[in-house]
């Protein structure tokens, strides 16, 4: 009689959980009207040779809800910082005043709401994709483990215990797609 063999169902849900992390981190990067330091972290700054995140040449601060700054440490930067938010996408026109750039937040068009829903969709996406890769993974390791001698009601149990796992968090993917769309598209 064969031992009892395990598939590591916490193994695969924390990399799950790691898919919709990411794709919250992505969604906060998403501009919805309101000023927030997360949008401009994942600018790259030309500094020093390399390129550098924004957050590792100044300090981002939003002192108010329309406005985000960034104060740039070393003043032969700041140039260099504000073409990288004018080629960013993130549609802000920076204004600098002496070391600090100003990134003064527009209301968003109903054309750039949609956009910006678009780009929401296109995150949550690829968070369904590194989900179904995790997915596959386990089956993966199911398909192993059933060729190393596992019964066939454990190879189902398991497989319909991955499934689950896959579908509560492609379910949680929707959720908070939908939440964030809703967000979005608020005037």
């Amino acid at each position: 009689m064969s031992e009892e063999i395990e598939i590591d169902t916490d193994d695969l849900e924390r990399r799950m959980d790691g898919a919709m992390h990411a794709l919250k981190h992505e969604f906060g990067t998403l501009r919805t009207g309101r000023a927030s330091a997360t949008m401009v972290e994942p600018i790259m700054v030309d500094a020093y040779g390399s390129m550098t995140p924004i957050n590792q040449v100044g300090t981002i601060n939003v002192p108010e809800p329309r406005m985000v700054t960034v104060n740039v440490w070393d003043k032969g930067l700041i140039a260099k910082v504000e073409k990288a938010i004018r080629e960013s996408g993130l549609g802000i026109n920076p204004q600098t005043n002496g070391p600090i750039i100003m990134l003064p937040i527009p209301e968003l068009n109903e054309e750039r709401r949609r956009e910006l829903t678009k780009v929401a969709a296109q995150y949550a996406e690829h968070a369904r994709v590194a989900i179904r890769n995790v997915r596959r993974d386990g089956m993966d390791q199911v398909k192993k483990a059933k060729s190393n001698g596992m019964s066939e009601d454990d190879q189902k149990f398991w497989e319909s215990e991955i499934e689950d796992l896959t579908k509560k968090h492609i379910g949680l993917v929707d959720k908070a797609l939908e939440d964030k769309q809703a967000e979005i598209m608020q005037v």
